[in-house]
């Protein structure tokens, strides 16, 4: 990890932008955490690729193959069947134990991320990747736990710094990823880390259900939507431009925080 390349990418007006949009979207990502289970909103986070691909299609001359279409559309039917089959979301915030070890998890990110550096290329953008998953998957689980927005019930919870710590370190790794390795493996790696590991918490700790009987489907529309986005993984890259016309490989993936 290196903190200069957040400060360089920062002088760029187009990240800026991007960050602008980001934290619109972050908004609107935390009221859906408090309105619907884990898993359809991480879900619905990895499926982000299925409209980057077909943006790039229409804005940029990207060109999706057939296997390409086909993955945006199972991306769109497995969030059909997730809407269809999703319940309200969980009443538990868990308990004091889980709140520190999601304090002692986020810890662990920019360890990760350190460790990530003696990798080769393609398997540092990959660890870099989803070590930023595992952040950005930290976030979505503490924004469930902090229940009491009084300050001092807030600034003592660890929910809250874990939250903190692992939204900046995820967020630092992203950037490394995207501009020192392959960004196709990175993209992949980061939706597997924030999808797989906070659907299962949120089941198992905040008491995520789906609607009497489809759970069958919730299940077949998050892994759907997941193996459909991983197909997608390309169009996280960002090609130059050719003398032959527009890029053709793909666009830019949107930025976390």
């Amino acid at each position: 990890m290196d903190a200069k390349l957040l400060v360089r990418a920062a002088s760029q007006r187009t990240y800026i932008g991007g960050l602008t949009l980001d934290a619109g979207g972050f908004a609107l990502e935390l009221i859906a955490l408090r309105t619907l289970p884990i898993y359809a909103v991480g879900a619905a986070l990895a499926a982000s690729l299925a409209v980057t691909a077909v943006t790039a299609s229409r804005l940029l001359g990207a060109k999706l193959n057939r296997q390409e279409w086909a993955a945006v559309a199972t991306v769109c039917g497995g969030l059909a069947l997730l809407g269809l089959a999703a319940g309200g979301e969980g009443h538990h915030h868990g308990g004091p134990a889980l709140r520190w070890s999601a304090l002692a998890a986020a810890a662990t990110v920019p360890a990760l991320g350190a460790a990530a550096g003696h990798l080769p290329g393609r398997a540092r953008a990959a660890t870099l990747g989803l070590g930023a998953g595992f952040g950005f998957g930290i976030v979505e689980v503490t924004v469930r736990m902090i229940n009491d927005l009084h300050p001092a019930a807030l600034f003592g919870s660890p929910a809250l710094y874990a939250l903190l710590l692992g939204g900046a370190a995820g967020f630092l790794l992203l950037t490394s990823a995207l501009q020192r390795g392959s960004v196709t493996a990175a993209t992949a790696g980061m939706v597997i880390g924030e999808t797989v590991g906070p659907a299962l918490v949120g089941v198992l700790s905040f008491g995520d259900r789906t609607r009497g009987g489809w759970t069958p489907a919730a299940c077949t529309g998050f892994a759907l939507a997941v193996l459909g986005a991983l197909a997608l993984a390309r169009f996280g890259e960002v090609a130059p431009p050719t003398e032959e016309g527009p890029r053709r490989s793909g666009t830019l993936h949107p930025n976390k925080l």
